[in-house]
């Protein structure tokens, strides 16, 4: 596996620090509120981003790339999208 965009339901989510229930909303939102947390984060710590949009994982991609955040593990289980970065 090791790609760093893998959409796996059964990997092993790491450890994070922050989390962003961004549940309900629809892009940009859930990316704003997860630009806004990864801000006050320390390089290398990982934030998590639950996500409802059916748009989201691609926009996490995209982010991912945009910002040089390495985009750790997405999942996506019963319509709900969970997503780790790891601050660059």
């Amino acid at each position: 596996m090791g790609a760093d965009t893998s959409l796996d339901a059964g990997a092993q989510a790491p450890a994070f620090e922050q989390e962003v229930d961004a549940s309900g909303l629809t892009c940009p939102l859930p990316i704003l509120r997860a630009k806004k947390a990864l801000a006050q984060m320390a390089s290398g710590e990982v934030l998590r981003v639950i996500t409802t949009d059916r748009n989201a994982i691609r926009d996490f991609q995209a982010f991912a790339r945009q910002t040089g955040n390495a985009l750790v593990l997405q999942q996506e289980d019963d319509g709900r999208g969970v997503h780790y970065l790891r601050r660059r």
